[in-house]
């Protein structure tokens, strides 16, 4: 059996010439940039999910849904959570 591979970055180039796809990615876009941000910042520190929820006062099942992007987070605890990666929080209206 022949598996073909893509990258995310081929598959997404593809997906962005639909434009009902674009106009929804760019209004994610945000939300998985804070996430990316976070997950980046916890490996770096070789911090696990565990170990970030306890810094934070949550469940690790909060921190996994963060991750996912399966959960809406307030403000205060995206606040709690780039404090405890030893970050700080920064929002911008343009």
């Amino acid at each position: 059996m022949n598996k073909v591979s893509v990258s995310f970055e081929e598959l997404k180039s593809s997906l962005m010439l639909d434009e009902e796809f674009r106009i929804e990615y760019e209004k994610l876009r945000p939300r998985y940039e804070v996430i990316s941000q976070i997950i980046e910042a916890r490996k770096e520190q070789n911090m696990t999910q565990a170990e970030l929820a306890k810094r934070v006062g949550t469940q690790k099942s909060n921190i996994s849904r963060l991750e996912s992007g399966n959960y809406n987070p307030s403000l205060d605890f995206l606040i709690k959570v780039a404090r405890s990666l030893g970050k700080e929080l920064k929002i911008q209206l343009q």
